[in-house]
């Protein structure tokens, strides 16, 4: 049966992403919980790969603040392709570099109110740091589709609209270690996939 495809625009964390609506495409929801019960808003649940399609990133750059000392949002999830913006709203000056070998990167010390950016052409984990204030990190997640989504404090989590499929889930958090799980997706329904996380 041939599906049909529809266009929609959802807006995710400032992100406005413009994206196919598959007609009688599922959803993944559930619960996840962490070793000792906190930090689970940042684990990122994510579909590892979706065949034969293409997913263009974001007009509008996702964007990592700095504030107060501290990356804001400590995880952030974008597209591959996608030109993320590094805003300093602080009061003093800072710097954003990167050694991992998704992206490595360094944008120099820079003051308040000049936003420097960097393209993330690879999927894979990035790191980020300042040489100025050594207790700042944060993380961005290159994914290859845009079926994700972050946990919320009470560890719940939903991707909707996911094509009919067999894929495989992810969760990722910077202190656990990440895992997995085989699904399939039907065209109507949820998916229910539970996530413990331990050392």
């Amino acid at each position: 049966m041939r599906l049909k495809v529809a266009t929609y625009t959802v807006i995710l964390g400032g992100i406005i992403l413009a994206l196919p609506y598959i007609v009688n495409a599922g959803n993944i929801k559930g619960n996840v919980k962490v070793l000792g019960g906190k930090g689970v808003e940042h684990a990122l649940i994510y579909i590892e790969k979706a065949e034969g399609r293409s997913f263009p990133p974001p007009t509008k750059n996702p964007v990592v603040d700095q504030i107060r000392m501290t990356f804001v949002p400590h995880v952030l999830p974008v597209l591959a392709g996608s030109t993320v913006s590094f805003p300093n709203s602080d009061s003093t000056r800072h710097n954003v570099f990167s050694p991992s070998k998704t992206k490595k990167f360094n944008l120099g010390t820079y003051p308040a109110g000049i936003t420097k950016k960097v393209t993330f052409e690879k999927t894979g984990v990035v790191s980020l740091l300042c040489n100025v204030h050594p207790e700042m990190s944060a993380f961005v997640l290159v994914v290859q589709n845009p079926y994700f989504s972050m946990v919320d404090k009470q560890g719940k989590y939903k991707i909707s609209d996911v094509p009919p499929g067999d894929y495989t889930l992810i969760i990722w958090h910077p202190k656990f270690k990440s895992k997995n799980s085989k699904i399939n997706i039907q065209q109507e329904g949820s998916v229910t996939v539970d996530f413990f996380l331990d050392e």
